[in-house]
């Protein structure tokens, strides 16, 4: 993994820029509006992917593996996530070409350049909530500039350029380059303590969230129910905080929220109540919802008008997406990878599946977070899901740890009879697809590539008939 280095210069033009791991959303995002500014790029990640596929149809030149050939003699500056190793091949020969070699959250800066700025930081949600703001907007009349880290599923896209003067973005906490952003209006959406391995302690973290929220030009917007936020909320500063949320003392207030099928809800502000609804169900996104129309009110839109704007909102791919029904089982996905989201996911599956069971296909996410987490992550999937199929750790950027595996998750289940870890992909596929029956929901979990076992899934549950009901 490489830290990124926030002292090193931006340059002032870019004419061709080269993408290590142009693949992932936010990367596949950037590259996507370097395209649109009519710069040339060209870029590489380890797998192929749709992502990839979608940025050689614009004009990009991808290649997959990473080999310092990649890098044309035309590039003048490298583009880079925090996920390589120094190690890196492209990595190395740009540096060694003395190049202008920058972290994607200076790219992103560089895209900014000086626009009006709306932020949405957060442990969990972001993604959603600046998916709400974009659509809102767009449904406003207001063409923004966007970067999120996934795709809007109306959109179809995770970064678009707009005429307006807003951009809006989802900032990233885990390494602290939300703090590098000339930012107007930050959103915080919650303050669940994570990534710690960069930020040493909870305080810390919390401390990064106040300096973000106080740094903002306009105006904070942050949770009144979240307890980190509220801790957060303490150490601000700034002459104009926003508070969201269920508290009575919210200054945007949701209350009379219902869960049975797509959420509803009731706003309050200043006086002033509007009932809303949204086709995604959770309870978590109307909180979200909250969030969003808190923005627009500070950015000047009425709140009726901004609770419609907010309802056209149809959700982001990787959050709760349908991929399919066969058998009478439906297979989901989400992105979840954190105990509170995973939690939030399988309450929002629970408000809709009726009669049926929730099974959860469980991808940890990095070494450090499971070995932190692994009671946490094994009690809210014990807790919310009939029957938990375990895989193994998606490493991302860091090595193997001994010992920390799916099965430390499964291990700590207090009845075995609700879990089975098995990290051979098509024997969770066929074991999934032969406990499963009509009416139960099948969700996989997880930010790494967990979503790639859908297929497979869906093909077991067209070859076989239930014989099993684990977690009754």
């Amino acid at each position: 993994m490489i830290r990124p280095d926030l002292t090193l210069p931006i340059p002032e033009n870019i004419e061709a820029a080269h993408f290590i791991g142009i693949g992932g959303s936010g990367m596949s995002g950037l590259a996507r509006m370097f395209l649109e500014r009519g710069i040339r790029v060209s870029g590489s990640d380890r797998a192929d992917s749709t992502g990839l596929r979608e940025l050689a149809a614009l004009g990009a030149t991808v290649h997959v593996g990473h080999d310092a050939a990649n890098l044309h003699d035309d590039v003048d500056t490298v583009v880079h996530t925090g996920a390589i190793w120094p190690e890196n091949p492209e990595f190395v020969l740009a540096k060694e070409r003395g190049l202008h070699v920058i972290h994607r959250s200076q790219a992103l800066y560089w895209l900014i350049g000086g626009r009006r700025l709306v932020s949405v930081a957060g442990a969990h949600g972001k993604t959603t909530s600046t998916g709400m703001i974009v659509t809102a907007l767009r449904t406003l009349d207001t063409d923004p500039t966007f970067v999120n880290g996934g795709v809007i599923a109306q959109l179809g896209v995770s970064s678009g350029s707009g005429t307006d003067e807003l951009f809006v973005i989802e900032a990233d906490e885990s390494d602290g380059t939300f703090l590098l952003y000339d930012t107007s209006v930050a959103l915080i959406t919650n303050v669940d303590p994570d990534h710690l391995d960069h930020w040493g302690s909870a305080d810390a973290f919390y401390d990064a969230f106040a300096r973000f929220g106080n740094e903002a030009r306009e105006a904070v917007v942050i949770s009144s129910d979240d307890p980190g936020a509220r801790l957060v909320t303490e150490r601000l500063t700034h002459e104009r905080v926003v508070t969201f949320g269920e508290a009575a003392d919210a200054a945007v207030r949701v209350a009379d929220i219902r869960t049975e099928g797509p959420v509803s809800f009731t706003i309050s502000h200043d006086g002033a109540t509007v009932a809303g609804r949204l086709p995604i169900p959770g309870a978590h996104n109307a909180i979200n919802a909250t969030g969003a129309v808190a923005v627009l009110l500070t950015l000047g839109f009425e709140l009726e008008p901004a609770v419609r704007a907010v309802e056209e909102f149809a959700g982001t791919v990787r959050r709760f997406e349908l991929h399919g029904t066969k058998r009478g089982v439906s297979v989901y996905d989400d992105y979840a990878h954190h105990p509170t989201e995973v939690a939030a996911a399988l309450a929002a599956a629970r408000t809709v599946v009726g009669e049926g069971r929730i099974i959860a296909i469980q991808q940890p996410h990095t070494y450090s977070r499971t070995q932190e987490m692994y009671r946490e992550f094994a009690q809210v999937l014990e807790t919310h899901a009939d029957h938990t199929v375990m895989l193994d750790v998606y490493g991302a950027r860091e090595d193997p740890v001994p010992g920390v595996t799916g099965e430390l998750v499964s291990g700590a289940f207090t009845d075995p009879a609700h879990v089975h870890y098995v990290p051979d992909w098509q024997e969770a596929a066929d074991y999934t697809a032969s406990v499963a029956r009509d009416g139960d929901y099948v969700i996989t979990l997880g930010c790494g590539n967990v979503n790639l076992i859908i297929p497979q899934v869906l093909d077991a549950l067209g070859r076989s008939t239930s014989h099993a009901n684990p977690g009754e």
